[in-house]
């Protein structure tokens, strides 16, 4: 049965209790880890959120304490009392472990039955498995170290901020819907039957609202909601850091967020983030690294053979200049001694980011092999080799097509060649670079229209202002990504703030003026009392966690996280409602069959 604490309290945490506690008596509580029955003695290794103590329960030292912990089992939930001495037999890995508590009252606060999952570090149980039963899954130290540090994070960046004047404000969760680029998650209205409310994709639109109002400096560690198909570490719901600024350009946003970073960096690994940060184009990105995110922790960058190309027979490379596009190459240090089947592996694979295949030169021992050697001269060969400076053992990878899709399969494979060569295996650096001068507008095929590429509201860089309806491709933005080994760590950019501006931007994106008044008015009007030039940033928080953490898994950074399907296992979330609440919001709902839903 049950006990109660009944005015007993805890004086220190189990992870607490060292060498300065010996001859103390101390009253710790927690979950049983494990128990091992020595006959004349009991070893009780109890368990809160910052350590594992070991306990030794007796008969010389409390008979009935004796009896009951003979009773206990994992996970039962105790209160122990006692005195701390010097430990016969330590265990120099454990923190506590020179020490031990003589277990004299013990109280049974409440029992467990047999846990679905083991309650260890380095748990390998299936992931389902792990978030239904996620309140267990958190018990564990290794999971609850990842919380501490977010929660530590959070502090840190609540100091900084404040230390430069910010205000955190809170901004709507229901709101109007004001789709910015995934499907925004809609809430029906009771009292205004057939409209919605939405939930936020970002503060975006109320954070520029607030630098209309004077706040002049403002942040909010937000949550975002978003409905898109999960892939690798996305979720529904996440959190950012969010800060707006006003009277600022683009250089200001940035060095406050590189002393943020490099606060965040010290305060809870000890690193020295190195600033100001390097910057890069988001040209010199991509025509490098066929990146907007370039891991910037090994070479292998992209170059472009296209003048050398020219003078060869082959089809592939003369048929991707004819058509305005380029060849380009990467060195793989080493891999020479790659396999056939891998390296058609690798073509197969450049295939999925429509390439139409990869070319390939080996230097070996014996000589330089490549299936395309029949179709240049033995000068041309050497002159690409000597530009891509290769040596033996190399291997160079060629693609030949459109700009875009040239960079997109290079820079993919630049990644997956690093990943099976291993060659970031043990690299612990943090590399950190800004894109700048993204392109403003990207050309949608299918829609044969221009449309935003970060928000509607990104200012163009001056100079580009001019070409904004005679040619839109044209125009760069004052945008700038942060991005820390290959991830995107967080972006922001300096706003319109120019009525006349905005309006042209909208139209370059093909808004009527009505349909840009009936979504994103309110800003509009605003913007007719002296809005201030503005600009700001957010930083993905959960991401953030998730390198602080050394996990690459963001359900790990989250207290409860959706599987891969947007589902809780735990609450079963999304779920059914009364037919009752269905009908105060005036909702019916439609089940589809398979072949509908197929349709």
């Amino acid at each position: 049965m049950a006990e109660t604490l009944n005015g007993l309290k805890r004086t220190i945490m189990c992870g607490d209790v060292t060498e300065t506690s010996i001859d103390k008596k101390i009253t710790v509580m927690g979950w049983v880890q494990r128990k091992r029955n020595l006959g004349g003695l009991i070893f009780v290794d109890l368990r809160d959120k910052e350590g594992i103590l070991q306990i030794v329960f007796g008969e010389e030292i409390n008979k009935g304490a004796f009896e009951k912990a003979d009773t206990l089992r994992s996970e039962y939930c105790i209160a122990v009392t006692g005195m701390v001495v010097k430990r016969e037999s330590p265990n120099e890995t454990m923190k506590t472990g020179m020490v031990e508590l003589k277990g004299e009252e013990l109280k049974i606060l409440s029992e467990s039955e047999t846990p679905p999952i083991y309650i260890k570090d380095d748990l390998d149980a299936s992931e389902n498995i792990r978030l239904k039963y996620r309140y267990l899954d958190l018990r564990r130290l290794d999971m609850q170290k990842i919380f501490k540090v977010r929660h530590k994070t959070a502090k840190a960046i609540r100091d900084y901020l404040d230390e430069n004047l910010f205000l955190e404000v809170e901004t709507p969760i229901l709101n109007k819907s004001t789709p910015e680029g995934a499907r925004d998650y809609l809430v029906p209205s009771r009292n205004y039957p057939g409209m919605f409310y939405a939930l936020p994709q970002s503060p975006q639109l109320f954070k520029q609202l607030l630098m209309v109002s004077g706040f002049d400096k403002y942040f909010q560690i937000a949550k975002c909601f978003r409905d898109e198909d999960l892939r690798a570490n996305r979720q529904p719901e996440f959190t950012q850091v969010d800060m707006e600024m006003s009277f600022v350009e683009e250089d200001d946003v940035i060095a406050l967020s590189e002393g943020l970073i490099k606060k965040i960096f010290k305060d809870i690994l000890d690193y020295d983030v190195q600033v100001p940060i390097k910057r890069m184009t988001y040209k010199e990105a991509m025509e490098k690294y066929g990146s907007d995110k370039p891991d910037l922790r090994f070479g292998m960058e992209i170059q472009d053979i296209s003048n050398i190309a020219a003078r060869t027979e082959f089809g592939v490379f003369k048929g991707a200049l004819e058509n305005g596009g380029s060849v380009r190459a990467i060195r793989v240090p080493g891999a020479a001694s790659m396999g056939r089947k891998d390296i058609d592996r690798l073509g197969e694979f450049v295939k999925t980011y429509k390439a139409k295949g990869l070319a390939w030169i080996t230097i070996k021992d014996e000589g330089i092999k490549s299936p395309i050697a029949k179709f240049m001269s033995e000068d041309v060969m050497n002159e690409i080799i000597t530009k891509m400076e290769a040596e033996k053992g190399d291997a160079i990878f060629i693609v030949a097509d459109k700009n875009k899709t040239v960079f997109a399969a290079l820079g993919a494979l630049r990644l997956e060649l690093a990943r099976k060569l291993e060659i970031l295996k043990d690299n612990k650096e943090f590399n950190f670079v800004w894109i700048t001068e993204f392109p403003l507008l990207a050309y949608d095929e299918e829609e044969q229209r221009y449309t935003a590429e970060h928000h509607p509201f990104t200012m163009p860089m001056d100079e580009d202002i001019q070409y904004l309806e005679s040619d839109p491709g044209r125009v760069r933005a004052k945008a700038y990504d942060i991005v820390l080994n290959g991830e995107e760590l967080g972006g922001g950019s300096i706003r319109i703030h120019d009525t006349k501006l905005q309006e042209r931007m909208f139209k370059v994106l093909g808004f009527t003026q009505e349909k840009a008044w009936e979504r994103f008015g309110f800003l509009m009007e605003a913007f007719k009392f002296g809005p201030p030039p503005h600009g700001g940033l957010a930083f993905g928080f959960d991401r953030m966690i998730m390198f602080l953490c050394n996990t690459d898994n963001i359900k790990d950074v989250i207290a409860f996280p959706k599987n891969q399907n947007a589902y809780c296992p735990m609450s079963e979330a999304p779920n059914v409602v009364d037919d009752k609440q269905l009908e105060e919001l005036s909702i019916k709902t439609v089940k589809k069959d398979k072949e509908s839903s197929e349709e």
